[in-house]
């Protein structure tokens, strides 16, 4: 008989573990084992046995002394199996390619995890001059255009456990208050599109929209473009794009409940 999610008890060693290696990529530097036992809060001796085993398996790896820890090159192995596997990366592969061949700028595929949007898919600006992305890279979702594109998927008092108030600030143009974030996302919602003006990095601007094949929806898709490079003309074809392109794909929907 399986247990109740009232007699349920975790694992503590695979918690340690998937704990380590969480931290690893959050914060993707050379750790030395004193840092990592305090940051985790873990005895040295149980963690360096734990990054001992890690390291055999390829999933940690150490500097020429053997004194500092970061990923190894096995956890690509899970991260690429994971987006080969997600029928959405599949299917908006297309969208993407559409919308950078037509601005040339920095295109998006997001997905909300808690208060967090990760990149699950992009395309390269053309331009010299680019926003600096990373797939698997995650960003505050109230500070992103692709971020306000999802939370403004749900209602009011979901937005409010999904996020933690008050809300970081990384620009200047950031919003952080709960009632000012609020009136942004109803604004969202009526406007079918969500912008960040400077909010994530300054002198970026993103434009976005909620991918419709779930509901709420889970994905979103967002052009990036330099204020510099950015006119009002420009604005106006890249909201139209997301709409033609995003906003089509209703009837995709099917195909993937199917």
């Amino acid at each position: 008989m399986s247990a109740t999610p009232e007699e349920f008890q975790p694992v503590k060693s695979a918690g340690r573990t998937l704990d380590l290696l969480e931290l690893l990529a959050d914060q993707p530097r050379p750790w030395a084992l004193g840092d990592l036992a305090r940051a985790l809060g873990i005895p040295k001796s149980s963690l360096h046995g734990l990054l001992r085993t890690l390291t055999s398996r390829g999933w940690v790896r150490t500097d020429e002394t053997g004194t500092r820890y970061r990923l190894g090159l096995r956890a690509l192995r899970i991260g690429a199996a994971y987006l080969d596997g997600d029928d959405q990366v599949d299917l908006l592969a297309g969208v993407l390619d559409e919308l950078s061949r037509r601005f040339g700028e920095a295109v998006h595929l997001g997905r909300l995890d808690g208060d967090q949007v990760i990149y699950l898919a992009k395309r390269e600006s053309v331009h010299r001059l680019r926003l600096y992305s990373a797939i698997g890279r995650r960003l505050p979702a109230h500070a992103t255009a692709l971020g306000k594109a999802l939370l403004a998927e749900h209602p009011e008092h979901a937005v409010d456990r999904i996020l933690t108030f008050p809300l970081p600030r990384l620009t200047p143009h950031t919003v952080t208050d709960r009632d000012a974030l609020h009136a942004v996302l109803a604004a969202v919602r009526t406007a079918g599109h969500a912008v960040d003006r400077e909010e994530n990095a300054e002198g970026i601007m993103c434009f976005a929209m909620a991918v419709p094949l779930a509901t709420p929806a889970v994905d979103a898709v967002s052009v990036s473009v330099p204020v510099s490079r950015l006119r009002p003309d420009l604005e106006v074809a890249i909201v139209a794009a997301l709409r033609e392109t995003v906003g089509g794909l209703t009837q995709a929907r099917s195909m993937l409940i199917a």
